[in-house]
């Protein structure tokens, strides 16, 4: 390499860094926008863990990808670093140069793979300006192999010209992209957003699904315009790559209802810095053309930049951020425009409003007298905790009590807790809801009003655990209710049964002929709180073969209960439930367990021929001795 080539990359070194920091002071501004939020700079420093276990953890449940995006992301940053020291800061090296060779062919190599799959792209793709992002990169990891590869000599001069070139045009992509709101904003914004993501706990191993409290004192109402979303919340939603993992997994946009995760999150984008969704280049929400929907920092978000029914159409599933490789947090999203829209406008789809209704009368959503809660245990002798009684297990029935279908579980899980000899009891009619409907319909205010009520009762009595088998009720007391003090020992009933069966504490009828079903595990309990392993136990433990679902454990589809989705109901192509009926019958089982109330009453509602559902207590209970 000539001086003249080495001063060259020098000075489109330091070119590119400004440039580059202009651009990201440029799109920083946009992210300021939004409301304060407190970050820790020193978590800068934890990029490199965030981004190489915590990140790629993710990316590399698709072991393509994953080979791709070491090749091409570590390529690069490795040519980034040597070229800003051996350039930037004019050491002129030549053994560095090797080492810029080295990793221009890794990344080159990459580059080759991420076009191979835009050759071929899945649907969830985006395409436009993601479709020349290949090339970009082939780009410049070819320019930076002839710079460092050619020889000193006139005849190469030409050919080094051309490679300058080249480099600017690979080098543009990136420099450019963060100011321009290009494909590689990613780039920036990514490692940005793992440095001050909004769940922060999530990286130190902590499973972070609880929902922020709201301080309606302070007139806070959740998200009505794009500018009262925190400022990394902001920063988050760029650091999108439009991988469309999310809406591969989406229950509703499979379902053909108006949802498309990552177009949400794009259109996050569009309302943050202006404009309309009309160059958004990947899938539509079902039914909605582009070019419709415009928006502004300081605009409304919901009914103008994208449609109400898009926003209640999310079951809350985590489906789309169990997926997302960038870490992002599409149900936040949802769940903080759903508050704005349900405390200031009130307006609810469909029997969603009477719900609420219910639960600020009755303390039930289905605005039953919650003294009739028990009526199905009047035979069962259960005691009622009083005031002065221990006990170590206070059951929680939750709304399946008012289901005649349920009821069948309950009474099985009464006997199971008995046959154990558990110190037991429960409210009675002093049980009210625990709030997670209304939260997740946006109705903080009742939210927060009956978990302050819940927990001012339940510290009046003296229990050790509390027990019950709904994955939402055990998702809401145990991580929702500590915000407002209510610390409380929580177990899923699918966790205690598989305690007692390790413990010996239940005796078992001889073991049955070989027996199979499938499991559906619920999104409450696998995906929000990690427990895919107890059920499974369960099953195990009463002699009973699992065959899995094709999507199953973490990755299990939603029954479209969660969020209010239910009594939304907002219309598709089909219904999510049926769509889960059919990886049932795909399984093989003619058998469906299940662990939640609310997954049996929507199995339990597919019409036409199909496999049993049956609850995990139920099953249990049949293989108790007498």
């Amino acid at each position: 390499m000539t001086a003249s080539i080495a001063h060259a990359l020098t000075g489109l070194f330091w070119l590119a860094a400004l440039l580059l920091v202009a651009g990201l002071l440029r799109r920083s501004a946009l992210w300021r926008q939004g409301r304060p939020a407190a970050v820790k700079w020193s978590s800068l420093l934890a990029i490199p863990k965030r981004y190489f276990v915590d990140l790629h953890h993710v990316v590399a449940r698709d072991p393509f990808i994953a080979r791709a995006h070491v090749a091409v992301a570590g390529g690069a940053v490795a040519v980034l670093l040597l070229v800003a020291l051996n350039y930037g800061l004019t050491l002129y090296w030549c053994w560095l140069d090797w080492g810029i060779v080295l990793f221009a062919a890794l990344m080159f190599a990459g580059a080759l793979l991420i076009r191979q799959r835009r050759q071929n792209p899945p649907a969830r793709l985006s395409q436009g300006a993601w479709n020349r992002l290949p090339y970009s990169l082939l780009a410049f990891a070819a320019a930076m192999l002839l710079l460092m590869l050619l020889p000193a000599q006139p005849v190469a001069q030409l050919i080094a010209a051309l490679a300058l070139l080249l480099l600017v045009v690979g080098t543009a992509e990136l420099v450019l992209g963060i100011g321009l709101g290009g494909p590689m904003k990613h780039a920036v914004a990514g490692l940005l957003h793992l440095a001050f993501h909004p769940r922060a706990e999530r990286f130190s191993g902590e499973r972070s699904t609880g929902l922020r409290p709201l301080d309606l004192d302070a007139g806070d109402y959740g998200v009505g315009k794009p500018a009262d979303f925190a400022w990394n919340r902001l920063l988050s939603f760029d650091a999108c790559v439009q991988c469309g993992k999310c809406e591969a997994a989406c229950p509703a946009f499979a379902a053909g209802q108006p949802l498309n995760p990552k177009k949400l999150i794009q259109d996050m984008v569009v309302g943050m810095a202006g404009g309309s969704d009309a160059q958004f280049a990947g899938s539509p929400y079902p039914g909605k053309p582009l070019g419709q929907h415009q928006g502004a920092p300081d605009q409304p978000i919901v009914g103008q930049l994208i449609d109400a029914d898009t926003l209640w159409s999310c079951t809350t599933c985590r489906a789309c951020v169990q997926e997302c490789p960038m870490l992002i947090e599409h149900v936040d999203a949802v769940v903080d425009l759903r508050r704005h829209v349900t405390l200031t406008r009130g307006e609810v789809p469909n029997k969603g409003g009477e719900a609420l209704d219910n639960l600020q009368q009755t303390d039930t959503v289905g605005g039953f007298p919650v003294a009739v809660r028990y009526n199905w245990a009047i035979d069962l002798n259960v005691p009622v905790l009083q005031a002065g009684q221990k006990v170590d297990y206070l059951l929680l029935a939750g709304e399946g009590a008012f289901d005649m279908r349920y009821q069948r579980a309950l009474r099985s899980l009464v006997m199971i807790l008995k046959h154990a000899g558990l110190s037991f009891a429960v409210l009675g009619s002093e049980e009210r809801d625990c709030g997670d409907l209304a939260r997740r319909l946006g109705d903080e205010a009742t939210f927060q009003r009956l978990a302050k009520e819940n927990i001012a009762q339940w510290q009046t009595l003296q229990f050790r655990h509390i027990i019950t088998p709904d994955p939402h009720v055990f998702h809401c007391v145990k991580n929702e209710y500590p915000a407002f003090g209510g610390e409380f020992q929580v177990l899923h009933h699918s966790q205690l049964i598989a305690e007692l069966l390790q413990q010996q504490r239940l005796r078992l009828k001889e073991a049955l002929p070989d027996t199979s079903l499938t499991f559906h595990d619920p999104c409450y309990l696998g995906r929000y709180n990690g427990e895919t392993t107890a059920p499974r136990a369960v099953l195990k433990g009463i002699g009973i073969k699992v065959v899995e679902m094709g999507r199953s454990g973490m990755t299990s589809r939603c029954c479209g209960w969660g969020g209010g989705a239910s009594f939304t109901d907002i219309p598709g192509e089909r219904r999510i439930p049926d769509m889960r009926m059919q990886d049932v019958r795909e399984s093989g089982s003619s058998q469906v367990a299940v662990a939640c109330p609310n997954c049996t009453a929507m199995l339990e509602g597919v019409v036409g021929d199909r496999p049993e559902v049956i609850e995990l207590a139920e099953l249990v209970a049949a293989r108790l001795a007498d």
